[in-house]
């Protein structure tokens, strides 16, 4: 059983992208067992001369040039050797027996699909204190210490695996891959240069569960997820609570599992102004980023 690592990438910060090649160089399963895959998603800057994987003797950088964090997934998927493909974003920080923790854990457990686990926040920069209700949104987690294992209940699972350090069977991902090649252009994109939607992983993980297998949460797989400055000001969060809850509420409609009603498009604006006066989105910033998050839900529920 071998192991893939994906780090789909967009005009990296260097200094982040370091430390995350550096924590997978530090790995104590060994590097000839598994296979490092960079995938450079249309960046306008030639990172690639600033970045070292001569360490490594299985590594490739490849380009995908459609932009958006799916399709570079889908570029590392399609030449990936691995039996198990983990996922990992260009700022994140793995403990040193992810790998091996990965391997272990998909020995044992024949019927899982897809397994994730801690995704603790580094701050470059103090963080507020009304950020802490928005950690989610930031891909931050802890579940705490005790596995839980998901099998399809016809909702998606609120302990399901996040993109940041997700771990996949290869053999899982058929019928997803095959239902992006089918549908072409029409698919969640996830995050690319001009947007902040999300659900990629989600999807990838309805997919696997409706597929048969399970999903799981385990504590001691173990991630650093560095939070840039910028990510911790109101604009950002803002932006990224609207276009995370839009495409939630789109992600869920193409599965069939919204559980909220549609509603007119002529109601949408009527709706975002009574919602600023039930969140009182002027009296302080988490008011105004929660208010912004229910705006994207109006708008994705008119569609």
């Amino acid at each position: 059983m071998r192991i893939t690592v994906i780090i789909p990438t967009y005009n990296p910060n260097i200094n982040r992208i370091h430390q995350t090649i550096a924590a997978l160089k530090d790995q104590t399963f060994p590097h000839h067992m598994w296979e490092l895959i960079i995938v450079d998603n249309n960046s306008s800057t030639n990172f690639t001369t600033d970045i070292d994987i001569s360490w490594h003797p299985n590594r490739y950088i490849i380009k995908e040039d459609k932009q958006g964090l799916t399709y570079a997934r889908l570029a590392g998927f399609k030449i990936a050797k691995g039996d198990i493909i983990i996922m990992v974003d260009d700022d994140n920080i793995l403990e040193e027996n992810y790998l091996v923790n990965v391997y272990e854990i998909f020995n044992s457990y024949p019927f899982l699909g897809a397994a994730g686990g801690k995704s603790l926040p580094i701050y470059e920069s103090p963080a507020p204190v009304w950020l802490f209700q928005f950690e989610s949104s930031l891909a931050i987690r802890n579940l705490g210490e005790e596995k839980i294992i998901n099998k399809w209940e016809n909702h998606f699972p609120y302990s399901s695996p996040i993109g940041a350090g997700m771990a996949l069977r290869t053999v899982a991902l058929e019928r997803y891959i095959s239902r992006i090649e089918i549908r072409g252009n029409n698919i969640i994109t996830d995050r690319n240069a001009t947007t902040l939607s999300s659900g990629g992983d989600n999807d990838i993980v309805i997919d696997i569960l409706k597929s048969g297998w399970q999903v799981g949460y385990f504590p001691n797989l173990e991630l650093k997820h560095i939070i840039p400055t910028e990510r911790m000001k109101v604009p950002y969060l803002a932006r990224l609570n609207h276009d995370t809850n839009k495409s939630w509420i789109i992600l869920l409609q193409s599965h069939g599992i919204n559980p909220w009603k549609k509603i007119p498009p002529q109601s949408v604006l009527p709706r975002k102004i009574k919602a600023w006066f039930t969140y009182k989105a002027w009296k302080n910033k988490g008011n105004y980023i929660k208010w912004k998050g229910a705006c994207g839900m109006y708008e994705a529920l008119s569609i």
